[in-house]
């Protein structure tokens, strides 16, 4: 019988449908959709099924109230599980205002002509994470899909924004704010003004593709029972560049930016863990992930990501090596980091 990761919590947000119309992005309600059907797997991440777990907000039901009440029930989650784990995921649009520096997540209740009072603004969203006190707390942000939408539309017009406004993922000022605190980790899915790119079949974005082969345990090894924070940043890193590249030609850097020790966010195969059959049947069946070989440069050009510790290796351009009890390698993410009050600076900002 598989096992259950009885103390995981998650939140998953895929805005969808706008109230104003011309701002939907349906492909964000596949991505919740079928990020829950991994997490609630029994045979792969194993998280209970049902909503003292487990909530998803999308279409109508995704409005700024409705988020921050979510938000709320997770800090009670956490307040009554000490050995809570907690992911936050949102998948719609960012944008920020460059008149006044401020960002905002776009809500389905957003009204076009008062932004400021009816999106979340990222003071509102730091302040509900801030009531979160679990120790290991992971928010994932996939926004700024806009041109992946076009381009999966065959659609070359993109949305017009009111003025001052751009769509960017989360500034480098905004992760600084909500890493604030213990056991903490950010991930987003693009930085600087760089796109996150739909899958040209528009089923679900790119990061996210990535986000559930790597809870699948595209990052781990045969043996490994669990998948951590290391596993699933080691896989993006690595196949999200290459897939927006191979793609679209264009550059998609994933952002990681973490002040705690590598924890567990899932089970790996109910708790079972990857055979090495099982892994290589997953390798074959992602036809699209890049190598699981870190190339590096200097005296011993190739690296694997089994023989990093104790090993002599120099990195290259964008690589970037780490060795530990649980190692992340990573190629061509520049900006990883794993360990009390680290942080993660990016150049590009």
């Amino acid at each position: 019988m598989s096992e259950k990761f009885s103390h995981g919590y998650a939140l998953l947000i895929g805005v969808g449908e706008s109230g104003y119309p011309k701002w939907s992005l349906p492909v964000t309600v596949k991505d919740i959709q079928a990020l829950q059907g991994i997490l609630i797997d029994p045979n792969l991440c194993g998280y209970p099924d049902d909503k003292q777990h487990i909530r998803l907000l999308n279409d109508a039901a995704a409005t700024r109230s409705a988020i921050l009440e979510e938000l709320h029930w997770l800090k009670n989650q956490a307040d009554a599980d000490p050995e809570a784990t907690v992911i936050i995921y949102y998948s719609g649009h960012g944008w920020l205002d460059q008149s006044t520096d401020n960002y905002y997540l776009i809500p389905h209740d957003v009204e076009p002509v008062d932004i400021s009072n009816s999106a979340l603004s990222a003071v509102d969203f730091t302040n509900a994470l801030r009531q979160i006190n679990s120790q290991r707390l992971l928010v994932i942000i996939d926004s700024c899909h806009a041109e992946g939408m076009a381009i999966a539309k065959n659609n070359q017009t993109a949305i017009k924004l009111p003025p001052t406004f751009v769509e960017t993922p989360l500034p480098k000022s905004l992760i600084n704010e909500l890493k604030q605190g213990n056991g903490r980790a950010i991930f987003t899915s693009s930085r600087g003004y760089q796109k996150s790119w739909v899958r040209p079949d528009g089923l679900m974005s790119i990061y996210t593709y990535h986000l559930i082969e790597a809870l699948k345990g595209a990052g781990n090894q045969p043996g490994e029972r669990v998948v951590r924070l290391s596993n699933v940043m080691n896989h993006l890193g690595k196949a999200v560049p290459e897939n927006a590249f191979k793609l679209y030609q264009a550059e998609q850097i994933p952002f990681f930016n973490t002040v705690c020790e590598d924890f567990p966010v899932a089970l790996l195969h109910g708790g079972k863990g990857l055979s090495t059959g099982e892994r290589t049947n997953l390798q074959e069946q992602a036809s699209d992930r890049v190598s699981q070989v870190v190339q590096v440069s200097g005296n011993g050009s190739t690296a694997t990501r089994d023989a990093i510790i104790d090993s002599k290796v120099t990195s290259g351009n964008e690589n970037v090596v780490q060795q530990g009890t649980y190692n992340v390698n990573i190629g061509k993410a520049r900006n990883v980091s794993i360990g009390t009050n680290n942080t993660t600076e990016n150049p590009n900002k």
